[in-house]
């Protein structure tokens, strides 16, 4: 087996080729694009039987995604992907010195694949429906994490200079249609002063009790408050317009993907498996499967879900003593979404809320029992995906009872 170092950058790649003993075979920079590819097949076909399969040559990787590795995968070659710090603390094996060289990467991700190629993850190719499902929910997410930056720049403003509109609003939320609409025709505590009932109340349209809380918002406008000078407010007013034009956008653009993110989830064939799971809806449910992926035998058993999950905890053990901590490194989307998942199924399914308060009444804190109750959640997931069954009570939570009868 042909072990290939692969250091990475936006326009080449420096590669190396070791042999099984370790002896440097070739080093080599290769452009981004299809000629690097097709001189990284000329480069290692040099070194092999030419009736030699694809998968006896090893390539070690900074990434997982992208062209490159799609094609390498799609050649056949065995791509493991690595984590950088775990590039890191390899490359410091080899050498104490702190040097380093886009050669010196590529020899230490050559040397980590040949001398621990068992204890890496190597990719396992998902399937198109899940790649694209992957594309849109993670443009989804990211802009709805950006109009949450800009809704908490948006607050900081107002509470600089017109705090009576973060009093008046709060019940809407300041990512509102209304409320956007209101600030942007007054986005001053003069101007909304002025504002009258009917345009309060258009702006309120489609909402419960619109006559209730047009007199509560003019009201909360109308008051008496503290504020800065004419000078200041209209510069603060230009900036919450800007903002404001932002957070709009980004609502429309949000709005648009989630359509996207339905369809694309909707020709899975899993996703009736994983919408039938407790606290999932369409947007949770194809987050789950993009960070989690489709590739069959990616994950070998539930522990081993639960671990790339994060949800199952590690344990630190020397001499007499042993404690046990959550996981810290681990994939950002997938633990959000399902802790998302654990809030929601403890509204919606018993079986989930008794075994939360079974953790909570052995003084367990909410974060902790809702990544125990997570962690579950991902055992159950792996079941139902495994066997191609929908997600059912009785069946998942059986031995829970059974301790609760006890």
């Amino acid at each position: 087996m042909l072990f290939v170092g692969d250091d990475w950058a936006e326009d080449h790649h420096d590669v190396e080729v070791q042999d099984r003993e370790g002896r440097v075979l070739k080093r080599a920079r290769l452009p981004e694009g299809m000629a690097g590819m097709a001189r990284f097949h000329d480069l290692v076909g040099r070194f092999v039987a030419a009736d030699a399969e694809a998968s006896e040559v090893g390539v070690c990787i900074e990434t997982d995604r992208g062209p490159w590795v799609r094609a390498l995968v799609a050649a056949g070659y065995r791509v493991f992907a690595v984590d950088p710090k775990q590039a890191a603390r390899h490359r410091e094996i080899l050498g104490s010195s702190g040097a380093k060289s886009d050669k010196g990467d590529a020899h230490a991700l050559a040397d980590m694949l040949r001398t621990r190629h068992r204890q890496l993850r190597e990719i396992a190719g998902d399937s198109q429906t899940a790649e694209a499902v992957k594309v849109v929910t993670r443009a989804h997410q990211s802009m709805v994490w950006e109009r949450t930056r800009h809704m908490l720049r948006l607050r900081s403003a107002l509470r600089e200079y017109f705090p009576a509109a973060l009093e008046a609003y709060k019940p809407l939320g300041l990512t509102s249609g209304a409320v956007l609409r209101l600030l942007n025709r007054a986005p001053t505590p003069q101007a909304a002063a002025k504002l009258t009932r009917s345009q309060i109340a258009a702006a309120l349209k489609g909402r419960r009790d619109i006559d209730g809380r047009t007199a509560a918002i003019q009201q909360v406008l109308r008051g008496e408050h503290l504020g800065q000078g004419e000078i200041v407010t209209s510069a603060y007013a230009a900036t919450v317009r800007s903002l404001v034009a932002v957070i709009t956008t980004l609502n429309a653009e949000i709005t648009a993907l989630e359509g996207q993110v339905e369809a694309h989830f909707g020709r899975h064939p899993d996703a009736e498996v994983i919408l039938s799971q407790p606290g999932l809806g369409v947007v949770l449910g194809a987050r789950v499967l993009a960070e989690f992926g489709d590739a069959e035998g990616r994950y070998a058993s539930a522990k081993a879900r639960k671990n790339y999950a994060a949800t199952s905890p590690i344990t630190r053990q020397s001499g007499k003593m042993r404690t046990v901590h959550a996981r810290f490194v681990h994939n950002d989307r997938l633990v959000d979404a399902l802790h998302l998942q654990a809030s929601c199924a403890l509204l919606h399914d018993p079986h989930v809320r008794a075994y939360y308060d079974r953790l909570r009444a052995r003084d367990i804190a909410h974060n902790a029992a809702l990544r125990q109750v997570g962690n579950r959640l991902v055992g159950i997931l792996h079941g139902c995906l495994k066997t191609r069954t929908l997600y059912d009570r009785a069946t998942a939570w059986s031995h829970h009872n059974h301790d609760l009868a006890a």
